[in-house]
């Protein structure tokens, strides 16, 4: 198995043209992915700077030891469920652990060539997950985008929800006004004006009120001071054998997510290019970035479909546009962290509620409602397990019902 870039550079030429065409596709890929990784980051009860870690490491070795040659990495919305999920029982460093252990799982599938069965996983089934995740991640967001005055979350669907509405009282509304208006224009820019950058362009806007205004509502500044301040200290996760025991089934679950988040943009991506990604080092490489996130003291990562879609429209020609697009934003990660003190929570709230439509593919869940009852039955039970149970509940019970009716129902029918 050979990485795409090095394919790449032993039978072709990389000259002076090649290389802009990927500068213009990196810097619009970082300029995409700078608001979006500290937001992701935030949403899954980790610090801004963690997601930027995230999007420097993890986008430079999927670049650098991918099987697919214009994917973007980084850290996405499927994870922030069970990130958050882990980060609140086990800490910090039992997601560093277990982000390590996904690691490992996905170079063995990679070598023991299981990528073509994840590729065939029931469309049911992710759909119903994606979507399910989807509705936790918009729940996940009310606090920050309404300003509410809670001081802790409680992580079950039906009990937060009662916490929200109990307070809603509390509602800031300079908050809620930057949210909604966030939103509106993300919206808007994706209909009339869908070259420019609509997350950085809200994120700027915001900060600059904030700034000039002073206005009352929490910032990236107000809930992490000490931003920027502990940067880069590379060190193993800590190794504890009760703990690698608690975190497993959350490692077996990030490194699921990542194999099949990190396919499907794989897929997407040939059918956008004239490219045919190489599966299993595709496996290894999204390993070797989660390895590699963990120890820099970054999140869980995958492939990014949105930024991917971002780096080939904007002209990538090599996996060097992805490169670049790391070197961007450790420069601002280096030089410009200060100035992100003043982003409001809110606004990213509003950036995560686009996110999170989109990961819900509502046109895929509506249509397989009219499909076979088996479909959407499987679909339907893991949509609803995963808002009402667990992520990874809901992949184990989804994957179970959709080899059970590959296996003898479908036969049956036939």
């Amino acid at each position: 198995m050979i990485p795409e870039l090095f394919k790449y550079i032993k039978v072709n030429h990389y000259n002076a043209q090649t290389f802009r065409s990927d500068f213009i596709a990196g810097t619009a890929v970082a300029i995409v992915s700078l608001p979006l990784s500290m937001a992701l980051a935030i949403a899954s009860g980790a610090s801004p700077e963690k997601g930027l870690i995230t999007a420097i490491v993890a986008g430079f070795f999927i670049s650098l030891l991918g099987g697919t040659r214009l994917q973007i990495g980084g850290p996405t919305g499927a994870f922030i469920i069970i990130v958050y999920d882990v980060i609140a029982k086990y800490g910090y460093d039992g997601l560093l652990l277990a982000t390590f252990l996904a690691g490992i799982l996905l170079i063995i599938a990679g070598y023991l060539k299981l990528g073509k069965i994840i590729e065939h996983v029931s469309h049911s089934v992710i759909t119903g997950f994606t979507t399910g995740l989807a509705i936790v991640l918009v729940s996940s967001q009310v606090k920050d985008f309404f300003g509410l005055s809670i001081d802790s979350i409680p992580s079950h669907f039906v009990e937060k929800w009662i916490i929200f509405i109990y307070n809603f009282h509390s509602i800031n509304f300079y908050s809620a006004t930057i949210g909604f208006l966030s939103l509106f224009f993300i919206i808007a820019q994706r209909k009339y004006f869908s070259k420019l950058p609509g997350f950085l362009i809200v994120v700027i806007l915001s900060s600059l009120f904030i700034y000039f205004f002073h206005v009352p509502v929490e910032t990236i500044g107000s809930k992490y001071p000490d931003i920027g301040t502990d940067l880069f200290h590379p060190a193993l996760p800590v190794w504890d054998l009760p703990l690698v025991i608690k975190v497993l089934p959350s490692a077996f679950t990030i490194a699921f997510l990542a194999a099949v988040e990190s396919l499907l943009c794989a897929v997407i991506t040939d059918r956008m290019t004239s490219y045919k990604h190489n599966t299993n080092q595709e496996l290894v490489g999204q390993g070797i970035v989660n390895i590699a996130s963990s120890i820099f003291g970054g999140v869980s990562a995958t492939g990014a479909l949105a930024r991917t879609v971002t780096n080939i429209q904007a002209g990538a020609k090599t996996p060097i546009a992805g490169i670049t697009h790391c070197l961007l934003i450790l420069l601002f990660v280096l030089f410009g962290m200060s100035l992100t003190s003043y982003i409001p929570l809110a606004c990213l709230s509003g950036i995560l509620v686009m996110v999170a439509w989109n990961m819900s593919e509502a046109k895929h869940f509506i249509a397989l409602l009219k499909d076979s009852k088996i479909n959407y039955l499987i679909m339907l039970t893991t949509f609803f397990i995963t808002i009402f149970v667990g992520v990874s509940e809901s992949i184990s019970v989804g994957l179970l019902l959709s080899f059970a009716a590959k296996k003898w129902l479908e036969p049956a029918k036939s």
